[in-house]
């Protein structure tokens, strides 16, 4: 397993390396946002929504850490009681 992430974690960094490469092409979307100064608006929204996104995953992950202390003690008790 541990060899079959290595090869996917190379893989992605190849492919990476071949789209930094295509950095010469010009979007014109991006320089009108970067000149209006509505390239922040667009940055600010992305930071709220991943935000959220990295709170409600940590939320998610405390309610079954709890869930799992509750299943543990659980079948502590029912196994000292049989």
């Amino acid at each position: 397993m541990r060899k079959f992430s290595l090869a996917i974690f190379s893989a992605l960094i190849f492919i990476s390396f071949n789209s930094f490469s295509q950095s010469d092409t010009h979007v014109e979307m991006a320089d009108l946002l970067r000149r209006d100064g509505k390239i922040y608006t667009v940055v600010f929204g992305l930071v709220i929504i991943l935000t959220g996104m990295v709170l409600f995953l940590i939320r998610v992950d405390r309610k079954i850490f709890r869930l799992e202390k509750q299943l543990d003690k659980i079948d502590k008790s029912s196994k000292t009681n049989s």
